[in-house]
């Protein structure tokens, strides 16, 4: 049963690179949104298409036939008894976040991030990547719903058919947090989400969350470096919804702290067998280390590991691997858990990355920079909860 819900906007935290318009704003009011970084490059139209039609470069490995080489999927226990902040993986970038439960509640707040149940991701589910590892559970299964996070509006991370069961399934009391612009998108969907219930926010603002019975969350909309767009043709269709990560924090000095990097990239590069940035003429994303500085350190980050090459196309919108080593780093995350992996195969990646090949590369870059496999960086199952 739905209790009653309250938000508060939380007072600003901003970095000193902040400007007044916003950087990332073109326009006041802003129309659109871009990347305001030197770690960012835009590859144009007839880049992409070479690169997706071309035959040169490319290492089509198809998916292994055996579930054994694959991420292993396990029926998620939502009602464990281990209380502690909580994140099941349902794949690819989805989670299901589950609060501290305060003394005197019968459990935490339950967030969903970036929640796909789909078996297709794209225009009218007809075109697009098509899930190779299936979900851990069904949207009837969940727990009840308080809150769901968006990181951007792509389709495999913003799935219309997933938001319809939801809303059906919490009878319409379902709270809906974005970046700008996408309010308008989620309403004009047509899966029954009214504009009550979308709260939009800009890079840096964020609110609290309380319900009756189980306390409160803080929600952070912070940035990230990718690009927004659903619309299949023109490039006017893109740019005009913002894209972000989010900070849940549990709101006291003890409180956990978690972050979701969603879908982003760190730094360009150019070379296509180039493993990292470090030798890359860009240099990375300086949004990470004001985000740690200014909300670190986190108990635990759920960073992107996949759907990265080839490296001189996505490499400003795709974290590969190594990228993700120094996001660690630079968020100050004492766990990170790789993701947005091992589900789908990205349309432009799907002929040159092997899918087994993230999480490979995750462990030896985790490894050779000293860290504790299974401690500071790992993986975990679909369905699998970590708790922190």
């Amino acid at each position: 049963m739905s209790t009653t819900s309250s938000l508060t906007s939380l007072p600003a935290r901003r970095p000193a690179s902040s400007t007044t318009p916003p950087s990332h704003h073109t326009g006041s009011p802003p129309t659109s949104f871009k990347n305001p970084w030197p770690s960012f490059s835009s590859t144009g139209l007839p880049t992409l298409f070479k690169t997706r039609f071309s035959s040169a470069n490319k290492n089509f490995v198809p998916v292994p036939s055996s579930r054994e080489t694959l991420v292993q999927v396990q029926t998620p226990d939502f009602a464990a008894s281990k209380n502690g902040l909580k994140a099941t993986w349902i794949g690819h970038a989805s989670f299901l976040i589950e609060t501290t439960k305060v003394e005197g509640a019968k459990r935490g707040m339950n967030i969903l991030l970036d929640p796909v149940w789909s078996e297709q991701v794209g225009p009218y589910g007809l075109v697009g990547p098509v899930r190779f590892t299936p979900t851990p559970c069904t949207i009837d299964d969940l727990p009840e719903i308080d809150a769901v996070c968006i990181s951007h509006d792509h389709y495999d991370h913003l799935d219309s058919d997933t938001l319809r069961k939801l809303v059906a399934k919490q009878h319409g009391h379902l709270r809906i947090f974005v970046g700008l612009g996408l309010k308008a998108v989620l309403v004009g969907l047509g899966v029954g989400i009214e504009a009550e219930q979308v709260t939009e926010l800009d890079w840096w603002d964020g609110v609290k969350m309380e319900k009756d019975g189980l306390g409160s969350v803080e929600l952070v909309c912070t940035p990230a470096q990718h690009q927004s767009g659903r619309a299949p043709f023109g490039v006017s269709a893109f740019w005009r919804t913002l894209w972000c990560s989010w900070i849940v924090k549990e709101p006291t000095d003890t409180g956990k702290r978690l972050f979701f990097a969603g879908d982003t990239g760190y730094c360009h590069v150019t070379n296509n067998s180039e493993p990292s940035h470090h030798d890359a003429p860009h240099p990375p994303c300086p949004a990470f280390s004001e985000i740690g500085e200014l909300y670190g350190p986190f108990d635990l980050a759920l960073l992107p590991i996949g759907c990265y090459s080839p490296r001189s196309v996505l490499s400003s919108q795709h974290s590969s691997p190594e990228d993700s080593i120094s996001i660690h780093k630079n968020v100050k995350s004492k766990k990170s858990i790789g993701m947005h992996y091992g589900t789908f195969r990205g349309a432009l990646s799907a002929n040159y990355e092997p899918v087994i090949e993230p999480p490979a590369r995750w462990k030896k870059a985790a490894e050779a920079e000293g860290f504790e496999w299974g401690q500071e960086i790992g993986l975990c199952d679909i369905g699998e909860t970590v708790v922190v």
